[in-house]
């Protein structure tokens, strides 16, 4: 069976600037714990194609891969594939507007391949949660109700 995580959130802050913040893999370093740095190996435009080296630390590892984007709905979906590196991965982000007053965003983001570990599954788990949590207050703190 091969890993698959799916961690959710619901963030203070409209859908648009949530996604359109998330979909740019250029702000991941500031949100994401393990990513360390990330090169755009194509054009910097989220657009179906477009490639980006990430450099990233993981359970004590140096993990160099490269991500394409395979699907983008702006404001909706992103997904980014990775065949190469330590394993390969697929990342799905989604986006909507949650609430009465649409001034929330749902989002889910989903971690799929990487073999069949489930310690691996449990520290991705971890790490995503801890992810969100910091996008969360991020995004709150400039694009939530006072700021």
């Amino acid at each position: 069976m091969a890993v698959d995580v799916l961690t959710e959130t619901v963030i203070d802050a409209p859908c648009d600037r949530v996604a359109a913040y998330v979909a740019d893999p250029s702000n991941a370093p500031e949100w994401y714990v393990n990513i360390v740095s990330v090169e755009w190996e194509t054009v910097s435009e989220v657009a179906v194609g477009a490639r980006a080296a990430f450099v990233a630390r993981f359970l004590g590892r140096r993990l160099v891969y490269t991500y394409e984007i395979v699907a983008y709905e702006p404001g909706r979906r992103l997904v980014m594939r990775a065949d190469q590196g330590p394993f390969p991965m697929e990342t799905t982000y989604t986006w909507e507007p949650y609430g009465d007053t649409g001034d929330r965003t749902r989002m889910t983001l989903r971690n799929r391949g990487g073999g069949s570990s489930r310690v691996l599954a449990a520290a991705m788990r971890r790490a995503n949660r801890k992810d969100l949590a910091l996008l969360r207050h991020l995004l709150e703190t400039r694009y939530g109700p006072g700021a």
